[in-house]
């Protein structure tokens, strides 16, 4: 009814007609995995397959396979366009029969799901290629129609004439096809006019030249020191050669740690720059070719008393560091202070250092630019990446952990299953080119033997090896005389390998910055290749939490904010896409909950890393703004900023009781942002009383929620009349508002406390702006936005309940015109039978739900909740997906009884309960569904 006859005729269920489309919000890829995860069989006809389309599925297809569940696939010769590899990692997959359509023109697109009771059926203009499910501008119409539906009937039929036409897939039929694709290729070259550059016709891409603009404003400003923080492959070398070129120094000093990036970045600043050989030099180990305008230079030759001392203090008007994270060494100390540059540039991936050295404040805080991994994904800066978590290897139920010995590392069976999972995740390209990283120097030793002794030749590499034996390997790799180069860290920057294909993440993740400097080591983009593979194997590992704070950079130590990142994390800037095995996806949540992000070492490493960076001691909206701790962390354990200070031996300013009271309230209270108005009411009173009526207005003008109700409710929680005993009580007793006739004002001891001391002034202020900036993330034209978690408490501040009743609230209470309901999807199987509900999503808009135990229809709350259609008192429905996840809930909205499902039922301990389903207003969001669906994360 509602998508084909009355879009205002509202159909209670989840099978609404939907255009899907390519989105910042969606795309058609993340609704073709929904569908796949949660049919019992499919069938795709598509004209067009290509490799990173195929690939950004296979992880499903494994989990599929694992649960019985086969699949078709029509496909065409049509054009030559699909490339013969691409047929072949079809055959790979076990459960997805395959056939060839015949005949010239096939152009299809569709993708049909076989539900319980139903067919889901998507039908438009994307083939499975990445760019159509992911980026282009396409239409496809998502519909579901009952198996004797006409529509199904009409769509089988035209299918299953397709398949009855279409030839078998088959290793001899893409021999076939090769010689016919590989004519068309050919041609196909010799009619595309390819047009070179000349050598010192290359342009900045736009990164390049936005941050050549900001090293411009930074020199006018004065500023002899500067910092580029950029991602791995996106043309550090380049965009200094363009600054190198706009600033025309007399003599350029760059310094690089690792002898041979000195001959690729002389290479590179020659295309930009221009000029005679004999304008550039080196300066390493034997070649002391100095008396040059451009010097390359390694720092242990510069560094050494006799080298140094042999140049002018002056010699050089521009001096470059190359990852200059390093430049607390000795020897970076000793050049950096020797010369006296008119300009030093520093250039690095990740400044941040796990020593005390501040690299920040020897660029003198001046961040010129800055890109991490997820702007330049965006920006398609860097070669796209498929990433898959897959499982590690398993033996009667023992698992590759942090405490596993050598010989189960490198068994025969664990390499047996490190082949089957790359063979079946495959690579883009003609040849695999591959790094692997394994956790210790024997292990890659036996790998690679174990490897090669496969087929797959390999060479292990440690810090042993010396730097020739390094650029040997790594040219036999690029010209395809072995297949994987297998390492124990060395790789983890300093080397460049555009055409590495694929990457083997064999090890726990110990720091999200290596994570990041490996998977960054396929990411240069190269003509060889269409994306990168990058294959994670996930054992038992303490530290799997670090995957996604890795692949999202978050560093916020919340868990709420992980976990949601990691619902959702399946694809993020560009084409690229993040695949979990689903066992892996668990483990990680496992992870998620036991690990304790907010522990004091932590928070306080993220302290002075922040501290560093401003060149001063943070404040609360300091961390929020540079995407750092979330604040509310911070203050959790040690309830005010100052105290956290305090415990981390910072410098701060004695409070008294009152301040530390308020700043307490403001802290533990108000800093989450769920509402606002209760800072921005606070924040206008420290300039003096303002007129309830003139609050009124300028929350009208602002478009946040206005009614009298909310209104009552900021004040009684500001007066602390809102709060139990207990907590006025913490508060000081002392309220922070007072109220007279149609007038707000600071209470006089507030008032007194702000006059006092600049510094409590200060910490309040920054309290109420943290809150503010906070609560961006809500809608705050709303008293709950959906997808966000609420602890009980909250739901009863922020629907105006008159008192804090969180503590006899428990799974459900109607009362003040409204009814949260709050329940757990996971129960644990020890609960008493007395409590152990069976609360289930029938699907992502109808929930079936029980009452408390010894409730019957005639019970006065459950009348309450029955009528509640009549009545209109909204049902506010928050559900956690297990105990493991703390004390808040995701807001789902509100829903509605269905009547006739209300009925009376019996528990296993022989109690009566009430069941119903809830008809929710909205649907649960599609990530948020799949999460709370899938199989136990705890």
């Amino acid at each position: 009814m509602t998508g084909f006859i009355d879009k205002d005729n509202v159909y209670q269920g989840q099978f609404s007609p939907k255009l899907l489309m390519n989105t910042a919000q969606e795309n058609v890829l993340e609704h073709i995995k929904q569908q796949l995860e949660t049919c019992e069989s499919f069938i795709i006809s598509v004209a067009f397959v290509t490799e990173a389309g195929l690939t950004s599925l296979k992880s499903i297809f494994y989990d599929l396979n694992s649960r019985g569940i086969k699949g078709k696939l029509i496909t065409s010769d049509y054009l030559g366009f699909n490339h013969p590899k691409v047929f072949r990692e079809l055959l790979k997959i076990s459960n997805l029969e395959v056939r060839i359509f015949p005949e010239e023109g096939f152009h299809a697109k569709g993708y049909i799901f076989k539900k319980e009771n139903h067919y889901s059926i998507t039908i438009g203009s994307s083939n499975l290629t990445s760019n159509a499910l992911q980026k282009n501008y396409e239409w496809n119409l998502q519909f579901t129609s009952h198996y004797n539906g006409d529509i199904v009937e009409q769509v089988m039929d035209a299918v299953e004439q397709q398949w009855e036409q279409s030839l078998p897939l088959s290793y001899e039929w893409i021999d076939t096809y090769s010689v016919v694709f590989n004519a068309l290729s050919e041609a196909r070259k010799r009619s595309t006019t390819i047009q070179l550059k000349q050598q010192n016709g290359i342009e900045p891409n736009r990164m390049q030249k936005e941050a050549l603009l900001a090293l411009s404003d930074l020199r006018s400003t004065g500023a002899n020191r500067g910092l580029v923080i950029s991602a791995t492959g996106t043309g550090k070398t380049f965009l200094s050669a363009f600054d190198v070129k706009q600033f025309q120094p007399r003599n350029l000093l760059f310094i690089v740690h690792r002898e041979q990036i000195l001959q690729k970045a002389m290479a590179d600043y020659k295309q930009i720059l221009g000029g005679a050989d004999s304008d550039y030099g080196v300066l390493s180990g034997s070649i002391q070719n100095t008396e040059v305008k451009y010097l390359f230079a390694t720092i242990q030759t510069l560094s050494k008393e006799t080298r140094l001392n042999s140049f002018g203090k002056q010699a050089f008007d521009y001096i470059l560091i190359d990852e200059s994270h390093k430049v607390g060494g000795e020897s970076y100390q000793r050049v950096i202070e020797y010369f006296q540059p008119e300009f030093l540039l520093g250039m690095t991936a990740t400044p941040e250092r796990t020593d005390s050295f501040n690299v920040y404040e020897l660029f003198d805080y001046n961040i010129a630019y800055e890109i991490r991994l997820q702007g330049a994904m965006e920006a398609e800066m860097l070669c796209p990446f498929q990433y898959f978590g897959v499982i590690d290897y398993e033996r009667e139920g023992e698992i590759i952990d942090d405490h596993s010995q050598l010989d189960k590392l490198i068994s025969t069976e664990r390499v047996s299953h490190l082949l089957e999972k790359v063979e079946y995740y495959g690579y883009s390209g003609e040849v695999l080119r591959g790094l692997i990283f394994a956790v210790e120097k024997d292990e890659a030793t036996q790998i690679a033997k174990e490897l090669s002794e496969r087929g797959y030749k390999s060479i292990a590499l440690t810090g042993d090896d010396t730097i020739k034996v390094r650029e040997s390997a790594v040219r036999q790799l690029e010209e395809g005389e072995i297949q994987y180069i297998v390492t124990v860290d060395i790789f983890n920057e300093g080397i460049d390998i555009p055409s590495v294909n694929q990457v083997v993440m064999l090890r726990q993740t110990q720091s999200s910055i290596i994570f990041v400097q490996q998977l960054g080591r396929g990411l240069r983009k190269n003509s060889t290749k269409e994306y990168v593979t990058i294959i994670d194997f996930i054992g038992n590992y303490k530290n799997n939490y670090l995957i996604p704070i890795a692949l999202t950079g978050d560093t916020s130590k919340n868990k709420d904010t992980i976990r949601n990142k990691m619902s959702k994390i399946n694809q993020i800037a560009g084409i690229s896409t993040i695949n979990f095995e689903e066992i892996a996806k668990t483990r990680i949540f496992e992870s998620i909950n036991a690990v304790k992000l907010d522990s004091m070492v932590a928070l306080k490493e993220e302290y002075f890393s922040l501290k560093q960076q401003l060149g001063r001691q943070p404040w609360l909206l300091d961390f929020i703004l540079n995407d750092s701790v979330d604040p509310e962390i911070l203050v959790k354990n040690k309830k005010t900023y100052p105290e956290f200070l305090l415990a981390i031996k910072e410098t701060t300013e004695n409070l008294s009781d009152s301040q530390t009271a308020f700043l307490q309230f403001i802290s533990l209270e108000l800093l989450n942002g769920k509402r606002q108005h209760e800072l921005l009411l606070l924040k206008k009173l420290i300039s003096g009383p303002i007129k309830k009526t003139a609050f009124i207005e300028w929350l009208s003008l602002n478009e946040l929620l206005v009614d009298l109700k909310t209104l009552e409710s900021v004040e009684d929680v500001l007066t602390l009349d809102f709060f139990v005993t207990a907590s006025q009580e913490r508060y000081g007793n002392v309220p922070l508002l007072t109220k007279s006739n149609d007038e707000y004002n600071l209470s006089s001891i507030l008032k007194l406390d702000l006059g006092q001391s600049l510094y409590f002034k200060t910490a309040f202020i920054d309290a109420l702006d943290a809150g503010i900036e906070r609560a961006k993330r809500y809608q705050n034209n709303r008293a709950l936005t959906i997808g966000e978690k609420y602890s009980r408490k909250d739901a009863c501040r922020l629907l105006n309940w008159d008192k804090d009743e969180s503590a006899t609230l428990y799974g459900y209470k109607p009362k003040y015109g409204n009814c949260p309901i709050f329940f757990t999807y996971e129960k644990d199987e020890s609960l008493d039978a007395s409590v152990a509900y069976e609360d289930d999503f029938l699907n992502a808009k109808v929930l079936k739900w029980y009452t408390r135990s010894n409730r019957s229809l005639t019970s006065k709350e459950v009348i309450k909740i029955v009528q509640s259609n009549e009545t209109r008192m909204p049902i506010h429905v928050f559900v956690k997906k297990s105990d493991g996840e703390g004390s808040d809930s995701y807001y789902l909205g509100t829903a509605k009884v269905d009547n006739n499902t209300v009925q009376q039922v019996t528990m296993r301990d022989g109690k009566p309960v009430v069941e119903m389903n809830l008809i929710l207003d909205n649907e649960v969001e599609k990530s948020l569904f799949h999460y709370l669906m899938s199989s136990s994360n705890t």
